[in-house]
């Protein structure tokens, strides 16, 4: 598999998920809110905690309790104030993650998609469909009011 290919969501995969909202600031402010990713526990209760130490770069890991697992996930994508991707996995699920930031007049379009491969993801296709598209709706709600928030203040 080539290095870009696991910078985009599996099409394929037996879940696959995505999700968008308008946020009034600019990319960098939602930037610097996204990849802050040891304070994500700060703004998205589903995130129970988070150890990162490093740098948001290719290569990076780090390892975050959700729901009832923790996931080990490892960044493979980054281009700053465009676009963060990871891939991690947990109960037997192999995950990509992507979000993209796109600047309109007078804010930022934040994407996010995600799909979920592997035994599990098929066997429990209609309950994990349900629990991401709840997850990515629920995550990007949550981090448009901490954007939007530190904006405000900024």
């Amino acid at each position: 598999m080539n290095e870009r290919a696991l910078c985009e969501i599996n099409e394929l995969a037996p879940v696959v998920g995505s999700c968008e909202v308008e946020i009034a600031t600019p990319p960098n402010v939602a930037w610097e809110v996204l990849t802050a990713i040891g304070r994500w526990p700060s703004w998205n209760p589903a995130v129970k905690s988070v150890s990162f130490d490093g740098e948001v770069d290719h290569g990076a890991a780090f390892r975050w309790k959700s729901g009832p697992g923790t996931i080990t996930s490892t960044i493979q994508d980054v281009e700053p104030q465009r676009r963060i991707a990871w891939t991690g996995t947990s109960f037997g699920i192999r995950a990509i993650h992507v979000h993209t930031l796109e600047p309109q007049a007078g804010g930022t379009l934040m994407r996010t998609e995600e799909s979920y491969d592997g035994l599990v993801a098929r066997l429990f296709r209609r309950r994990l469909q349900s629990v991401l598209d709840t997850t990515l709706e629920g995550e990007l709600q949550h981090l448009k009011a901490e954007v939007e928030r530190r904006g405000c203040t900024e």
